[in-house]
């Protein structure tokens, strides 16, 4: 199938010529775009792209003049294009909302005491525990679809609220279900080690053994993880614990990621350098070793702005991490604990509001930087030849820049994934 879109008011976000994996220091603030664009896309990939002056004229691409009868046709006047969101941080299946929890941190406790005494993490491993995958699919489904009518066209999902084996495999097998049977591209992330349950308090390395010896040779045979994750922070797992873990996942062929850092300065940056993972998330806390650690690294620090919002965290560095020549991803972290919301709109919003980015800067962080976090930024993130054909249309609107400015309002319009819209 063949589908053009023409008088396009600016097409953002594109490359035309060597494509990048992602954008680090100075590069964040580059971004091309064409104005009065056309974009053909064919196969689900995107066939070409270019000036309407061009495709008139049959400069540039004389494949759409060849056959433009036959192509769907779409008038974009007044309208941008960019490419969909890549959300590479979030726990999506789940079985119920905490807004109680909600209420208990207006009065005053803390997201570590809420856990201390067997909220949070754990509250949402029992809701979990009883529930049927069915039941887990058909909310996830329901959520999966309004992050795609919100530009969402990539998301990275965790485990990691079943804290059992039986659950454990129950969720991941909830997210390869949303894989084989909706249009998002999906990664599966093993995150057996995300609390730790109320019965190993005290003694957590039997838990620790639980998910190296039981819980991941279950994922592995069945194929339901594409990374395996560890929540390495104050209150939850350890450096020790983290490597053990890992290195047992890196033995499976799980490429690692890690929660670090979001209570304390934890020693999770170092250990996912350590140890190669393609992101390090959260960040809330960091020094300046952690920044000279993650400086030429292959490791994508992520942030996440919707959790320090929900939380009143401190707001990670990302000016100082830019200035210093890091790249730097930011994602929702949604989940019914920290981060209720899965608007990659508000992301962009919060990168520019509260984190002082470039709408260039913040683009490149939600698109592009969020396609490498999640290891597809071969085939997403930009506009460019021969990349899936994720993309949305937006509403009337005046410039890229009104996108994190209203961040009141949904501005996308139509939503295309693989060439087709949804």
């Amino acid at each position: 199938m063949r589908t053009l879109i023409k008088n396009i008011k600016e097409l953002v976000q594109v490359e035309a010529g060597r494509q990048k994996l992602r954008a680090q220091g100075g590069e964040m603030a580059q971004m091309e775009t064409v104005k009065d664009a056309y974009l053909l896309v064919e196969d689900g990939k995107i066939k070409a792209f270019g000036k309407m002056s061009d495709m008139s004229a049959g400069g540039v691409s004389p494949a759409v003049n060849a056959d433009e009868t036959t192509a769907l046709q779409i008038d974009a006047t007044g309208r941008m294009v960019f490419p969909t969101f890549c959300d590479s941080h979030t726990h999506l299946v789940y079985a119920n909302s905490r807004e109680h929890e909600f209420v208990d941190k207006i009065r005053g406790l803390s997201y570590e005491e809420i856990a201390k005494r067997g909220g949070g993490i754990l509250n949402s491993a029992k809701a979990t525990a009883a529930a049927s995958e069915e039941e887990l699919y058909d909310m996830a489904l329901q959520r999966l679809e309004m992050a795609i009518r919100l530009g969402t066209g990539a998301m990275e999902i965790k485990s990691g609220y079943g804290l059992t084996t039986e659950s454990e495999l129950k969720l991941l097998r909830v997210i390869r279900r949303l894989r084989e049977n909706t249009p998002m591209t999906i990664k599966a992330n093993f995150l057996g080690a995300h609390g730790i349950p109320m019965e190993y308090r005290g003694h957590q390395e039997d838990y620790v053994d639980l998910v190296i010896n039981e819980m991941l040779p279950r994922v592995a045979d069945e194929g339901l993880a594409d990374f395996v994750d560890v929540f390495c922070d104050q209150g939850f797992f350890t450096v020790a614990d983290t490597e053990r873990i890992l290195e047992a996942g890196i033995k499976y062929g799980l490429k690692p990621k890690i929660h670090a850092n979001e209570m304390a300065i934890s020693g999770g940056v170092q250990v996912g350098v350590k140890y190669g993972a393609i992101s390090v998330d959260h960040l809330e806390q960091m020094g300046d070793a952690e920044i000279e650690c993650l400086k030429g690294s292959a490791t994508m620090p992520t942030i996440l702005p919707g959790c320090a919002f929900f939380l009143n965290l401190p707001l990670s560095p990302a000016r100082r991490m830019i200035d210093a020549g890091l790249p730097v991803a930011m994602a929702s972290d949604y989940n019914p604990g920290t981060s209720p919301s899965c608007n990659m709109q508000l992301i962009l919003s919060m990168a520019c509001i509260r984190y002082r980015l470039t709408p260039e800067e913040a683009l490149n962080a939600t698109t592009l930087n969020t396609a490498y976090a999640m290891g597809v930024s071969k085939d997403l993130g930009t506009i460019a030849v021969g990349k899936k054909a994720n993309f949305f249309i937006t509403k009337t609107i005046s410039s890229y820049e009104y996108m994190p400015y209203a961040y009141g309002e949904n501005k996308v319009e139509r939503v295309f994934l693989n060439g087709v819209e949804v």
